[in-house]
């Protein structure tokens, strides 16, 4: 059976955790937007990541590990941009059944790959939980566990359900390649 989905479990440490949601918070937030500017589809704070070279190169590394044993789809080797996500039950945070490609985009390039680190400690939030629409999702003891890393085809449909209590803390990232076809 072939597989939807790559993760690595607790991938970076709770120090490390720690540390990124403690500098990205320092980044200027932005609610967050969908392709089609539907406001009610998500509740989150988004703060754009730049110049985190250490951090990019970790990610793809595990990227290129993924890529190579599940995936093999046509890749950059780079990451353009990071986007440090917040969930927070105070405003419902949630992210609604979506995929990651803009499918109405004109560049000759698309996401390929979708990058996920769990940052929160799973105990410091209740609901938040990452499905997906079509495939089995990650069972929540393996997915929630602090630092780690799931990475999977930029066009399975999947969500953020709504956090119910805290705040749940993530960094989500893609890398791109030729167009689909």
């Amino acid at each position: 059976m072939r597989q939807n989905w790559q993760l690595f479990q607790s991938a970076l440490d709770q120090k490390s955790c720690e540390l990124i949601i403690e500098k990205f918070k320092e980044i200027p937030p932005m609610d967050g937007t969908t392709f089609n500017g539907d406001d009610d589809h998500r509740k989150s704070v988004v703060r754009w990541v730049r110049g985190q070279w250490e951090l990019q190169q970790l990610l793809l590394r595990y990227v290129n590990i993924a890529n190579a044993t599940t995936f093999n789809v046509d890749i950059q080797q780079e990451m353009n941009e990071m986007q440090f996500g917040e969930y927070d039950a105070s405003y419902g945070g949630k992210y609604d059944w979506h995929h990651d490609v803009n499918w109405e985009n004109e560049r000759n390039y698309d996401r390929k790959l979708s990058i996920v680190v769990q940052l929160s400690d799973q105990l410091d939030y209740e609901g938040g939980r990452f499905e997906f629409s079509e495939v089995q999702s990650p069972h929540e003891l393996m997915w929630e566990k602090q630092g780690s890393i799931l990475i999977f085809p930029s066009y399975l449909v999947h969500r953020v359900t709504p956090v119910t209590r805290g705040t749940r803390y993530s960094l989500v990232s893609w890398v791109r390649g030729t167009r689909w076809r």
